[in-house]
């Protein structure tokens, strides 16, 4: 077989499904593409749409929130990580994320100005409506005005003493505060700042005067309003300084950490116009953003600015109708609980992908890229998802494939098996870890009564927790919970349907909420199954699950073999194939 280069296969049936909602200029709800890790979301976007999507009238802001994480991201020549992002340390800073997130935006409105979509009259009715900025464009027109006083006082300090100086500051400030009309006052404060533009900040090329004064009012109109949101926010830095030192929530608050964002979404969706311009906004890693670090005290809290964001873009959707914005993630709170948290099954227009089944990739693998026999061996192994079939077919084309076949009674098995080993030690045993920690913090939260009593309700299997913050005790109960959620997965064959029980127990399983937020479970939306993200990190789970039985001790063996006949979960009612 002659050895290939990898190549992005088209996905025709999902393409068409995103072009058609990108093709519309405003749209009345977001897109959430999501599904399990390895599936292709990242290259389909990138290497199938994202191009289609800046041509002609069409613009693209998209803002990969990982890129933050150079670690992490291919961008910087790594790869993506298997399991989640919160997995993944350092965590980017939040103000890392919100300016990436504003560049692009204005970016984008830049390129609505020049198209003359967006002028300063419409910036000023769009920060009007939300924001009265009266105040605050008084206070940097009066600063402007004493800014401008200082430099002529010097150049003419002979003549004048210093109180008449104090008296002209004075008085150009009342003069500035007592403008009757907000619109001569913005107008104003307008023309103060479009004298200070560069040349870098005009149209340039052959344009005419008109053009050219046109392109810089508005582009001082969209400074002057990112003037006033800075403004505003500074009246409640103390506010946001207290909400952070005492973990609070406030709606208000939250709001304004995101006007400057959602007032541009505003903008470019009022200046949408088909076959002219048509903005539209990518987000991928939505999830990075809701576990960002906080650095300063600038701005609330990364989950609070992100509820925040997605519910002011949702409420602009649903009110007026907003620009295209579709969110790529992998996390699963996405696919199931984030529906229920903003108020409605069908808040978000979901669109979730599985990758390719056997059939579709051994059409397209078989021949090309592995034999026959090689492909069976690997779909029955590690399953069709892209991402294991990409590496797999790396690991062939390496050095270390020819090494291995070149001794004697070498297979292709003994390259699966080496892959296997590679997924063990750098994928599953460390988010293995990861997951014992949220264990132990839930056993410690339990000691402390910050877990609700109905989460610890009678029959629980985890209802027990220590009553000690001894390390080794919580670390003890921690992995006897673990290992009997994972044995009862496997008597489940690994799959069971969170919604086919009223009581939506397993959600409430600290093991599965664990094992979720690492990134080794996914709780796909339809049908509503709980599963491991591929087929080889199921194989994965279950070698762990026999590597730690093999490891314990006979007392440890004994409170295994205790929890699992007294207290053990047992699943095996939620294997139902229908919702």
């Amino acid at each position: 077989m002659v050895q290939k280069a990898w190549r992005i296969i088209p996905r025709p049936l999902l393409e068409t499904i995103l072009n058609n909602h990108a093709q519309h200029h405003r749209v009345p709800q977001p897109l959430i593409l999501h599904g399990p890790r390895g599936v292709g979301k990242t290259t389909l976007i990138l290497e199938r749409l994202l191009d289609d999507w800046n041509t002609g009238p069409h613009v693209t802001g998209y803002v990969d929130f990982a890129e933050n994480m150079r670690d992490q991201h291919p961008k910087y020549g790594c790869s993506f990580p298997w399991a989640s992002w919160s997995n993944c340390q350092p965590q980017p800073a939040l103000l890392s994320l919100r300016n990436q997130l504003e560049e692009s935006l204005e970016s984008m409105v830049i390129r609505g100005i020049k198209l003359g979509k967006i002028s300063s009259h419409q910036i000023f009715t769009t920060i009007n409506k939300w924001h009265n900025p009266t105040t605050a464009i008084e206070r940097i027109c009066g600063l402007n005005v004493i800014n401008s006083l200082r430099i002529n006082s010097k150049r003419d300090v002979v003549k004048r003493d210093d109180s008449k100086r104090r008296k002209s500051k004075v008085s150009a400030v009342a003069a500035a505060s007592s403008l009757s009309s907000l619109l001569n006052l913005w107008d104003r404060a307008v023309f103060q700042l479009s004298v200070r533009l560069n040349a870098k900040e005009s149209f340039g090329g052959d344009v005419s005067l008109v053009e050219d004064s046109y392109y810089r009012e508005a582009m001082a109109a969209l400074e002057l309003a990112k003037e006033v949101i800075k403004v505003q926010q500074g009246w409640r830095a103390n506010a946001i300084k207290h909400l952070n030192e005492t973990g609070g929530f406030s709606r208000p608050l939250g709001h304004s950490a995101t006007d400057w964002p959602c007032l541009l979404l505003e903008l470019l969706s009022s200046a949408a116009e088909v076959g002219y311009f048509q903005p539209k906004l990518v987000i991928n890693n939505i999830d990075v953003l809701k576990n960002a670090v906080l650095t300063d005290d600038t701005t609330v809290n990364a989950s609070m600015y992100h509820d925040s964001f997605i519910w002011r873009t949702i409420a602009l959707c649903v009110n007026e109708r907003c620009l295209p914005v579709i969110l790529v993630t992998s996390d699963s709170y996405y696919s199931s609980q984030a529906f229920i948290d903003y108020g409605f099954p069908d808040i978000f227009i979901s669109r979730e992908t599985f990758g390719w089944t056997p059939a579709e990739a051994n059409m397209h693998m078989v021949n090309d890229y592995f034999t026959q026999a090689e492909w069976n061996l690997i779909v029955e192994t590690l399953g069709p998802s892209p991402r294991h079939l990409f590496e797999v077919y790396a690991l062939k084309l390496s050095n270390y494939y020819n090494k291995v076949m070149d001794e004697k009674g070498s297979t292709f098995e003994d390259i699966v098996d080496a892959y296997l080993a590679y997924l063990q030690l750098t994928v599953v045993d460390p988010a293995m870890e990861k997951a014992l920690l949220h264990l132990q913090k839930f056993a410690l939260d339990a000691q402390s009564g910050k877990v609700s009593k109905d989460r610890l309700r009678f029959g629980a299997p985890w209802r027990h927790p220590p009553h000690t913050d001894d390390p080794s005790i919580c670390h003890q109960w921690a992995k006897i919970q673990l290992l009997d959620f994972v044995q009862s997965l496997v008597n489940t064959e690994f799959g069971v349907n969170y919604l086919a029980d009223c009581s939506l127990e397993i959600l409430d399983d600290p093991s599965a909420v664990a094992l979720l937020e690492v990134g080794l479970l996914y709780a796909q939306r339809d049908p509503s199954f709980i599963r491991p993200i591929t087929r080889g990190i199921q194989r994965c789970l279950a070698r762990w699950l026999v590597q730690q039985r093999l490891q314990m001790n006979f007392k440890q063996s004994v409170e295994f073999l205790w929890q699992r006949s007294v207290r053990g979960r047992s699943y095996r009612h939620l294997m139902l194939q229908i919702r």
